[in-house]
């Protein structure tokens, strides 16, 4: 994922409690197969220690930017976008997102959504207003906490998956992997999992090295057996990728 900015100028009059922490313009990475721009959404409730937008973690910050500024961006890009992504932070978190994803709609662009289901009931609520999701499966349920330092959280992020594979909704699965935090055998398993409950189209996001919320972590070396795994979790799904976060 890419980090966010801000544009500059002014807009409308219209505008609505959803707080944007930045907007990217324009992306061919955040909804594969579209072109789109990226909302980032301010706010998170994990504190996931490679996270590379801490800036977008805590909710009552001031930005730089207002979703009346989205509004107007959009109104100038009709025939040249095709998607509008909502990111984060943690974007369902927001009780304004389902209004912002009916305006989106009405204005003719199709919605995407980056999200970990951190509140399973607020994910269930806003998957019938998306065309897509790709969702952030943070490790085996059992070792989710020591990712986002929040107890429970591996519970309500694999609820929110079986939620997702249940609504039909196109998506990808990704999971970021940063070498100090996961090694090979934990990243097997993990895949054999993911392909046991269905999924389809699993990615493995390699963190990158630089702002992080948690600065302790040092370099994400790949261990040597890491190049062996590959061809192995090729085989587990209909489409497998690995990439940069």
């Amino acid at each position: 994922m890419n980090s966010p900015c801000q544009p500059s100028g002014s807009a409308g009059t219209l505008d609505t409690p959803l707080r944007v922490g930045g907007l990217l313009p324009m992306t061919t990475l955040d909804y594969p197969g579209h072109l789109a721009c990226v909302v980032f959404c301010q706010g998170c409730a994990w504190r996931c220690r490679y996270c590379h937008n801490p800036e977008l973690i805590r909710v009552r910050v001031p930005t730089d930017i207002s979703w009346t500024q989205v509004l107007s961006f959009l109104h100038k890009r009709h025939g040249l976008l095709d998607a509008v992504v909502f990111s984060g932070g943690e974007a369902t978190l927001q009780k304004a997102l389902p209004g912002a994803m009916r305006k989106v709609r009405e204005l003719g662009f199709k919605v995407g959504l980056h999200s970990a289901g951190i509140k399973p009931g607020a994910f269930r609520r806003v998957l019938p207003l998306c065309d897509w999701v790709g969702f952030d499966v943070k490790a085996l349920e059992e070792d989710v906490a020591l990712i986002t330092g929040v107890t429970g959280s591996g519970q309500a992020n694999w609820q929110s998956l079986e939620i997702l594979l249940e609504s039909g909704v196109a998506y990808e699965c990704r999971t970021t992997v940063h070498w100090q935090l996961f090694d090979s055998q934990r990243l097997q398993r993990l895949a054999e999992r993911l392909a046991g409950q269905g999924v389809a189209h699993f990615v493995v996001q390699l963190a990158r090295g630089q702002s992080m919320f948690d600065p302790t972590l040092g370099a994400s070396i790949a261990p040597a057996e890491a190049a062996q795994l590959w061809p192995y979790l090729q085989q587990l799904f209909p489409r497998f990728e690995v990439r940069e976060a």
